[in-house]
């Protein structure tokens, strides 16, 4: 039933913290007495103490970049959506063309209905890799729900398929190669990506 779902799938769109990411959150203060950076959240302490800007750093998966590039290259679109907001994802989404980019969203599900009336698709033909309970409602929404290893129980029950490697550790890469496998476009999208089309 599964396959069948993934056969549908012409935009696949991904979590970052825990998905994208292993989870891990790290915080490098950069400066005294400067405001604090809003993606951050940082706010002022009590006491008077001075505040610290932070720079957000993420660790991404050489394999996901990968997947993306294989994704592209078998016709599919691509996208993140994230409840925080940060230059690390700004900067990876640059760096792998993604085709949808969105953080700050609190509400995925509302993000998934404006990229179905942007994109013109059905929920159907949307895929969505997610890890914890802000991402069920897009998951039960949309055509193929993936959940990584490391996600929440709830998360796993409503997932249509259990990714083999662990967010961060390439379960994205798991996702697309699902998918392609699915559509008979994996043996072509590789040998694509190979030649740097």
């Amino acid at each position: 039933m599964s396959k069948a779902r993934a056969e549908k799938i012409k935009l696949v769109l991904f979590d970052v913290d825990g998905v994208l990411t292993d989870g891990s959150i790290w915080l490098f203060p950069v400066g005294v007495g400067v405001e604090p950076t809003q993606a951050a959240g940082v706010k002022a302490e009590p006491g008077g103490h001075p505040l610290v800007n932070m720079v957000e750093a993420k660790a991404f998966h050489a394999h996901d970049g990968t997947a993306v590039s294989l994704a592209r290259a078998a016709g599919l679109k691509v996208g993140l959506i994230t409840k925080r907001m940060t230059e690390a994802v700004r900067v990876r989404a640059r760096d792998l063309r993604l085709d949808y980019v969105l953080q700050g969203v609190a509400d995925k599900r509302v993000a998934l209905e404006e990229i179905l009336h942007t994109e013109g698709l059905q929920a159907e033909e949307v895929a969505f890799v997610g890890d914890d309970i802000i991402d069920l409602p897009i998951m039960r929404a949309c055509g193929l729900a993936f959940a990584v290893p490391n996600a929440r129980a709830q998360v796993k029950e409503a997932a249509h398929v259990i990714t083999e490697r662990a967010g961060g550790q390439g379960a994205a890469r798991d996702a697309v190669e699902y998918i392609l496998s699915a559509q008979n476009k994996l043996k072509d999208a590789m040998a694509a990506y190979l030649r740097g089309d």
